[in-house]
């Protein structure tokens, strides 16, 4: 590598804003944390976010099967309770984010600013009335599914499954997509099924967000973005977080590289300019762990990160530049594109 190319990159990840639209967080936190454990962010991920110079990740609220339906508002709000106490533990070098007004405040004080967004409205259940509550605890995202069916919508799944017809937001997706916008939270149509999709895009007035997709011209699976998505999301200012899991970068795992994610990144710009691409990236290797014998007997070819971390994405800056990205390209991509989206849509 160029002495500089080094001295780039390394402006790059020290002097930009860079964020990350969309990261299992909380989940890992609440699950350390009932182990006993404390200070969970700052001691197995701070100095990744650190190392590759990221000021904000978007945390998802995420329910897994097995505590649907019971137990989704309960785990939810473990969640939440979670990083809380985990923030607190580490104030000096961490902050919650609930408006514009903070994020600023957590750059000039040097801190990590956390954002927290659901990945699916399950805790709802089908209850209008929860979602101030959320709001109040300092959910700010709003992503109506994960790749299954709730009370708001229809998601999209990641291979096809036997179903019977689909359907787009029902009566109370409609509700909760009106409500959350007029609290000032992003709307986010990753995981949702094509009708849902279209949908939403009738009802908003805000900047929508996806935030983290790919482009079904090159992976083609239905949690991918078409290109009459594409424009029609960057037609309200919104931004699409590209997503660095396997499975969303290659339909054939075996060719899912950190080159074809550089592929979308292409790709994504040339059809919604480069105004509408962020960074989603969905790491999820660090929650392998958990994976049972039995998960990987079932999944003999999991999905993985085709980006090894937060640690090593200046591999993709590097590679980007390589490409000829310019550096007012990178800074839209890695961070500013998003921050218009915040200060556009959250309250101050």
């Amino acid at each position: 590598m160029r002495d500089f190319n080094i001295k780039r990159i390394s402006h790059i990840h020290r002097d930009f804003t860079i964020v990350d639209g969309h990261f299992d967080l909380a989940m890992e936190v609440e699950r350390q944390r009932e182990y006993g454990r404390k200070k969970i962010i700052e001691t197995d991920h701070l100095s990744s976010f650190i190392e590759g110079g990221f000021n904000f990740i978007v945390s998802s609220i995420f329910i897994d099967d097995k505590y649907l339906p019971e137990m989704a508002l309960r785990k939810a709000l473990d969640q939440i309770s979670a990083l809380y106490e985990d923030i607190d533990e580490s104030s000096d070098k961490l902050m919650l984010c609930k408006n514009y007004n903070d994020m600023e405040k957590a750059v000039k004080e040097n801190k990590i600013g956390i954002l927290i967004s659901f990945e699916g409205v399950e805790p709802l259940y089908n209850d209008i009335n929860l979602l101030r509550i959320f709001y109040e605890l300092g959910v700010r995202g709003l992503g109506l599914t994960w790749s299954r069916r709730n009370f708001a919508a229809d998601g999209c799944h990641f291979s096809p499954v036997e179903e019977g017809a689909k359907g787009g937001l029902t009566d109370f997706g409609v509700k909760v997509v009106k409500e959350a916008e007029r609290l000032g939270m992003f709307i986010d149509v990753s995981h949702l099924n094509d009708e849902g999709f279209w949908d939403v895009m009738k009802l908003i007035e805000r900047p929508v967000i996806a935030s983290h997709s790919n482009s079904r011209v090159i992976a083609n699976i239905m949690r991918n973005l078409t290109d009459k998505q594409i424009k029609e999301l960057a037609s309200k200012d919104g931004v699409i977080g590209v997503n660095a899991a396997a499975m969303i970068v290659s339909q054939d795992i075996e060719k899912a590289t950190i080159e074809k994610y550089a592929d979308h990144i292409d790709y994504l710009v040339k059809i919604a300019g480069v105004e509408h691409v962020g960074l989603g990236f969905d790491f999820c290797d660090h929650l392998k762990k958990y994976s049972t014998e039995e998960d990987k007997k079932r999944d003999p070819f999991p999905s993985f990160d085709v980006i090894k971390g937060h640690s090593k994405v200046k591999e993709l800056t590097s590679m980007l530049i390589d490409r000829g990205y310019t550096d007012e390209c990178l800074k839209l991509i890695y961070g500013e594109n998003f921050m218009r989206v915040y200060k556009n849509v959250l309250d101050k």
